[in-house]
C-alpha cells in the first residue's frame, strides 16, 4: 500500500508503537470480556434483580448480544468517514458510562436497557479497535500486532469466565460491570493524547442512513428473532415474525446498496477481495463453534460437575493461555506460510478437541477428561484469528479498514448468535428425550456431547472453506509492506 495514502493528524506527543497497541487491546478486551463474563453472574444477579424464572435474566445478555451484532456494520463504517480516533472514543466513552449504569442497576428493566446500550457501545468500538492496527502497523510489524489483537479477542471469553466467576463469589455480581471503568478511563486518556486520527479522504459528510437503519434492523430483527428461541419455539408465530421482518429487511438493504445509494455504507466491491469474502465465511463458522464450548462448558461445569463460580472461572483459565499461545505462534508464522496453512491447520485441532471434548461423562474429571481437548480447541482458536484478521483486511484498502473490521466482527457476531440459538435448541431436545430413561447429569451430558459433535462438523466445513483462500493471501504484505496483486489501488487517507 502506497505511502501516501496515509496523511495523519500531527501531535504534541509522540506514541510509541507499543502504546497504540496497547489502546487498541485494551478495549477490545473489553468489548469481548462482556460477552462472556456475565453467565456466571446470572444466577445471583437474577435474584438480586428480581427476573423472573421463566425469561428474564437471560435478556441480560441477550439485549447486549442483539444491539452489538446490529450495529457492527455502522461502527465499522464510522471509522472510515469520522475517524478512528473519534469513533473509538465516543464508543469507550457509550461504553463504559453504561457499564456505571449497569453497575448500579436496581431493577431487572434497567439492566436490560442499558445492556442494550453497552451493546451499542461495543459496536461502536470493536471495529475501531482492528482499524487502529491496520492503519498504524505495516510490514513485519503488523502480524505480530494482529496476533497481540487476536490473542486478547480470543482470551476474553475464557477469561471472562475466571473473573466473573472470581468476581461473583468474592465480591459481588456488580463487579463484572465496574471492572471495566477503570480500564476505560485508562484507555480513553492515552487515547486522547497520543492516538492520531485518520479518516478515508474521499468518504463524504454524508453516512447512508437508510442503509444504515436497514441493515441494523435487518441485522437485530434477525437476531432478536433468533435469541428468542430460548423462550419461544422455532416454528412460533413469535419468532417467525421477526425473523421474516429481518430477512425482509436485509433483502431491501442489498437492493439499496447495490442500485440506489449514492454513497452506500457497504459498497459491494469490497466483496471482489476473495481473502476477505472467505475470512468473513470461516469466521461466521469458527465463532460459532467456539461461542457454543464456552456456554455449554460453563454449564456442565456447574450443572454437572457441581463447580461453584469461582472454581467454574479457574476452569477456563488454561483455555485464556492456549489462546495466547496459539495467537504469538501464528503471527510469527504468517510472513513465512501465510495465511492457508495456518487456517487448515487451525480447523483441523479444533476438530479433533471438539471430537475428544464430545466424549465427556457425568462423573469425568476435568484433569483426566476436559483439560487436554479443551486445551486444544482454546490453542487451535489462537492459531485461527490472527491469520482470520489478516485475511480480512489485506486484501482491501487501509482506507476501507473500518469497514473490513467491521464486516469481520459482524461474522463472528452473528455466526455465535445463531450456533448458540441452534445449538441450545438441540441440547435441550435431547436432553428432555434422554431424561425417561437416564439420570437428570447423564441426560445433560449427552446433550452437550452432541453439541460438541455438531461443532467438530462445523469446523470441519470451516476447514474445506480455508482451501478457497488464495495461497500467498497475507504473505507478499506483512513481509513487504506492499500489497499482493488482488488488493485494490489504494484509497486516500487524511486527518479527520
Amino acid at each position: 500500500m502506497s505511502d501516501t495514502s496515509l496523511d495523519v493528524a500531527s501531535t504534541n506527543r509522540h506514541a510509541p508503537d507499543w502504546l497504540i497497541l496497547c489502546i487498541a487491546c485494551i478495549a477490545q478486551f473489553m468489548v469481548v470480556l462482556d460477552v462472556s463474563i456475565v453467565n456466571v453472574a446470572l444466577p445471583r444477579m437474577g435474584h438480586d434483580l428480581h427476573f423472573t424464572q421463566g425469561g428474564g435474566a437471560q435478556w441480560v445478555v441477550n439485549a447486549y448480544v442483539l444491539t452489538f451484532a446490529g450495529f457492527l456494520l455502522l461502527g465499522g463504517r464510522a471509522c472510515d468517514f469520522f475517524g478512528r480516533r473519534r469513533v473509538y472514543i465516543t464508543g469507550l466513552i457509550l461504553f463504559t458510562l453504561a457499564s456505571i449504569g449497569a453497575g448500579v442497576a436496581q431493577t431487572g428493566t434497567q439492566m436490560i436497557t442499558i445492556r442494550a446500550v453497552q451493546g451499542i457501545g461495543g459496536a461502536i468500538l470493536s471495529p475501531a479497535t482492528l482499524t487502529i492496527i491496520v492503519t498504524t502497523f505495516h510490514g513485519p510489524r503488523l502480524p505480530k500486532a494482529i496476533g497481540a489483537w487476536s490473542a486478547v479477542a480470543g482470551a476474553g471469553g475464557a477469561v471472562g469466565g475466571l473473573l466473573g466467576g472470581i468476581l461473583t463469589g468474592w465480591a459481588s455480581w456488580r463487579w463484572v460491570f465496574f471492572i471495566n471503568v477503570p480500564f476505560g478511563i485508562v484507555a480513553g486518556t492515552v487515547a486522547a493524547m497520543y492516538l492520531r486520527e485518520m479518516r478515508n479522504r474521499d468518504a463524504t459528510a454524508k453516512l447512508d442512513v437508510t442503509g444504515s437503519v436497514l441493515v441494523t434492523g435487518g441485522l437485530a430483527s434477525t437476531i432478536y428473532a433468533v435469541v428468542n428461541t430460548t423462550t419461544h419455539s422455532w416454528t412460533s408465530s413469535a419468532t417467525l415474525e421477526w425473523l421474516f421482518l429481518g430477512l425482509a429487511l436485509l433483502a431491501a438493504f442489498i437492493f439499496w446498496e447495490g442500485k440506489v445509494a449514492s454513497h452506500p455504507l457497504v459498497p459491494f466491491k469490497i466483496f471482489n477481495s476473495r481473502p476477505l469474502t472467505t475470512a468473513n465465511l470461516m469466521m461466521f463458522l469458527i465463532g460459532g463453534a467456539f461461542f457454543a464450548m464456552w456456554y455449554f462448558l460453563t454449564y456442565y461445569f456447574q450443572g454437572v460437575l457441581g463447580y461453584g463460580p469461582v472454581k467454574a472461572g479457574f476452569a477456563f483459565f488454561p483455555m485464556a493461555v492456549a489462546i495466547i499461545i496459539g495467537a504469538q505462534i501464528s503471527s510469527r508464522l504468517l510472513t513465512r506460510t501465510g495465511v492457508r496453512p495456518l487456517l487448515q491447520i487451525g480447523a483441523v485441532l479444533a476438530t479433533l478437541g471438539f471430537l475428544w471434548i464430545s466424549l465427556i461423562k457425568p462423573a469425568d474429571s476435568y484433569a483426566g477428561h476436559i483439560l487436554v481437548p479443551s486445551f486444544i480447541c482454546a490453542f487451535a482458536m489462537g492459531l485461527l484469528f490472527a491469520p482470520l484478521a489478516t485475511a480480512a483486511t489485506s486484501g482491501v484498502d487501509r482506507a476501507d479498514a473500518g469497514l473490513a473490521s467491521g464486516i469481520l466482527n459482524t461474522a463472528r457476531q452473528v455466526g455465535g448468535s445463531l450456533s448458540l440459538a441452534i445449538l441450545a435448541t438441540v441440547a435441550t431436545d435431547l436432553t428432555h428425550h434422554a431424561l425417561r430413561t437416564v439420570s437428570q447429569a447423564s441426560a445433560y451430558t449427552s446433550g452437550y456431547d452432541r453439541v460438541f459433535q455438531i461443532s467438530a462438523g462445523v469446523t470441519i466445513v470451516a476447514l474445506l472453506v480455508s482451501f478457497a483462500v488464495p495461497r500467498n493471501t497475507g504473505r507478499t504484505v506483512l513481509a513487504t509492506g506492499r500489497p499482493s496483486a488482488d488488493v485494490a489501488p489504494p484509497m486516500p487517507l487524511e486527518p479527520a
